[in-house]
């Protein structure tokens, strides 16, 4: 039976963020992931946590200045000095939180860099903050992303993150597969799953087209949940969606699992 966390950054925006963790509790969510952790006191994150018994699931890695426009800045060469800052602090915030997973996003190719360079870049970074996190017992994950939501972004396809995995050369790097934006990439999901599902310990769901709840689109989300019993997919599925009316409204897709867990 797949395990659902909720992701935070969408999921029961009708309340301030520090609410949300109360309400994916009272929802059935045991676990909850979200973009970033770093705006807020560690102390009160933790709190929210226990006080709601939930499992933090995943974050990511600081991504530079989100709200100009910032998806990350694992392929900049000109910021590895600030990418390193960042991953002793997702290392402080994940350790405070029992967080065992954080996402590193690539970025958006600076227009100016070569993608050969973007790429040994990412690769140098990625085998700097690797150890560090294997250290802390905690696994560094990277997400390929579709280019329609994020046009220019690095990262796209399941075969060039693994590649990359393999480049960089540590056990302590893994994909974390993110259905919806697979769907618009390269679509195959199952077998894209299953073929590299040694390498997965997340994933995440939307469906397409709008990146509502599942149910709202094309994939067939019960019969990929049902393969993920058969594969023995022992990992949580982030609800990283915008639901298509309210979060509570949306949620009749995964009463079933939710009242299971």
């Amino acid at each position: 039976m797949p395990k659902f966390c909720a992701n935070l950054t969408m999921l029961f925006n009708e309340v301030p963020f520090l609410e949300r963790f109360a309400a994916a509790a009272k929802a059935g969510f045991r676990g909850v992931e979200y973009l970033f952790p770093y705006e807020y006191d560690k102390q009160a994150l933790a709190d929210a946590l226990h006080k709601h018994q939930l499992t933090q699931v995943l974050h990511n890695m600081p991504a530079g200045n989100w709200a100009a426009g910032e998806r990350g800045i694992g392929c900049h060469p000109q910021r590895v000095a600030e990418f390193r800052e960042g991953a002793a602090l997702a290392i402080d915030y994940a350790t405070a939180l029992g967080c065992k997973q954080v996402n590193c996003l690539a970025g958006i190719r600076p227009p100016h860099v070569d993608p050969i360079e973007a790429r040994e870049t990412f690769i140098r970074n990625l085998q700097f903050a690797a150890p560090l996190f294997k250290d802390a017992g905690i696994k560094l994950l990277i997400e390929p992303i579709n280019t329609r939501d994020i046009p220019g972004f690095f990262l796209n396809y399941s075969q060039q993150a693994v590649d990359i995995i393999k480049a960089v050369g540590s056990d302590n790097l893994f994909l974390q597969y993110d259905i919806y934006h697979m769907q618009i990439m390269e679509g195959d999901l199952a077998r894209g799953i299953e073929n590299n599902l040694a390498l997965i310990p997340h994933l995440q769901l939307a469906d397409n087209p709008g990146r509502h709840e599942p149910g709202t689109g094309e994939i067939n989300y019960p019969f990929l949940f049902r393969l993920l019993d058969r594969l023995g997919y022992a990992g949580w599925i982030g609800c990283e969606y915008k639901p298509a009316t309210t979060t509570e409204a949306g949620l009749g897709w995964a009463s079933p699992y939710l009242s299971a867990t």
